[in-house]
């Protein structure tokens, strides 16, 4: 599957409108259909039992959602309760269907009972009250059941506002044809990496290491990665820091070099002129998330048994840490009237069954059971000549650095990244001095929409 968080929000009247609700609602009470209670029997907790009873009464739930594997999610969900009903509705894809949503959510009407969430957006629903907070259906119990990335991301101020759908712990994807063919070895860290561009660049000048024309999510995964916490957040109280962060400071060097050497191909991602590029070996690796293989499969089929997996380079030799880059989260929505059934599809797509049926339509699981399975580590990979990827990605999703943060107006900040940090890619402006216009950009639209900024 794609990753869903490459698609940028556009500025606009619905995303203020998102980040106003959720201040208002900071110092709300919360009342009517939007009571935590799945029941709103007042008791404060929804049992299993609640949650079978509604299964057993049976009812109709509506889910937003673009991931394709989902649809046979609900065929196999309405078969084994064949008394609830669900419509599953394309309401667009990222921020297509998070105005929808918030739209609905100012309405009071129109939503639906369950909502495809990307992991970096969901603070921002979740500060908004938009979303349920889960603890009273006991889903701080399953926080063992899931890797760390995913589980950190849905847990926001101690609630836990949705279930993970997926993951996307980092990988290095490489062209072993074009590395055996000069003689390149695999980096294990980024200088390595670095010295690997040069060499590639030299030996075929149409060659480059990667494409990369400025991204916010592989730039904040790779921060990540380094230990960096440019975000910090405590409610609506903030802080935005690239300008003195150290992990920051690991990235810049090694990218800004990259930048100024000319070693990186100014292709768009997911352009077809990127597909190609992919495809001959003029772009040679991508560092992303586990859900790429199949997209390898479908977009670059040409190149079968050319490329394998490798696991990320490090910032520094020895280490091994890792960072999540993409994935979704499925959530209750607030103001759904069938909160029991919602759960209880959330229960069956994120832990039951449902997970098996995705994997097997090519996403890749959270849920540590199916991480640590041998069936899911043995799987060969044929695009990949057989490699049993599985077990790079697994290591990974286990390295993964916590206490990442990320801002409760992040989609507004990913959406400003290539009018700041992207003239770095285009330009002689450095990129320390591009992250720091990002900061001061997400500073003072916090402040404007009266977060606490610091």
């Amino acid at each position: 599957m794609k990753r869903t968080a490459r698609h940028h929000w556009a500025p606009g009247i619905a995303l203020l409108a998102v980040t106003a609700l959720a201040l208002t609602a900071c110092g709300s009470s919360d009342s009517g259909s939007g009571s935590d209670t799945g029941s709103g029997s007042g008791s404060g907790k929804t049992s299993a039992s609640d949650v079978q009873a509604a299964l057993d009464k049976g009812g109709s739930i509506t889910v937003w959602a673009w991931e394709p594997t989902l649809k046979q999610v609900v065929t196999d969900f309405e078969a084994k309760y064949p008394k609830v009903k669900v419509k599953l509705v394309n309401a667009g894809t990222g921020n297509d269907q998070y105005t929808a949503l918030q739209n609905a959510v100012q309405a009071g009407k129109g939503g639906p009972d369950v909502a495809q969430i990307e992991y970096f957006a969901l603070s921002q629903f979740a500060l908004g009250k938009s979303v349920a907070d889960l603890t009273p259906f006991g889903a701080k119990d399953l926080e063992k059941t899931y890797s760390p990335g995913p589980w950190n991301s849905v847990s926001v101020d101690g609630g836990i506002y949705g279930l993970p759908m997926d993951s996307g712990p980092m990988a290095l994807f490489y062209n072993k044809k074009v590395f055996d063919q000069y003689k390149i070895a695999v980096p294990t860290t980024w200088d390595e990496y670095l010295d690997a561009a040069r060499k590639l660049h030299q030996a075929d000048p149409k060659a480059y290491i990667t494409s990369d024309t400025g991204d916010a999510g592989m730039t904040t995964s790779l921060i990540w990665q380094a230990g960096g916490h440019p975000y910090k957040v405590d409610g609506t109280k903030v802080t935005v820091n690239f300008a003195s962060d150290p992990g920051t400071a690991e990235f810049t060097a090694v990218w800004q070099k990259l930048i100024s050497e000319h070693l990186l191909s100014p292709v768009t991602p997911w352009s077809d002129q990127w597909y190609k590029g992919l495809s001959d070996g003029t772009i040679a690796t991508l560092a992303t998330g586990a859900w790429m293989p199949a997209n390898f499969t479908s977009g670059v089929p040409a190149a079968s048994g050319n490329w394998r997996a490798a696991p990320l380079p490090q910032w520094q030799k020895g280490q091994n840490t890792s960072a999540e880059n993409g994935g979704s989260s499925l959530a209750v929505m607030k103001d759904g009237s069938h909160k029991e059934l919602a759960y209880a599809f959330l229960q069956y797509a994120d832990q039951g069954a449902g997970v098996q049926t995705r994997i097997k339509g090519g996403a890749f699981p959270a849920t540590t059971a199916d991480l640590d399975s041998s069936a899911f580590l043995d799987t060969a990979f044929p695009y990949f000549g057989g490699q049993q990827a599985n077990k790079i990605f697994s290591a990974s999703a286990k390295a993964v650095v916590p206490g990442w943060s990320y801002l409760p107006y992040q989609v507004y900040a990913n959406s400003v990244f290539n009018d700041t940090v992207g003239k770095a890619y285009v330009s002689g402006t450095p990129l320390a001095g591009a992250l720091k216009t990002w900061q001061d950009s997400s500073v003072k639209y916090g402040e404007d929409q009266g977060f606490s900024v610091g």
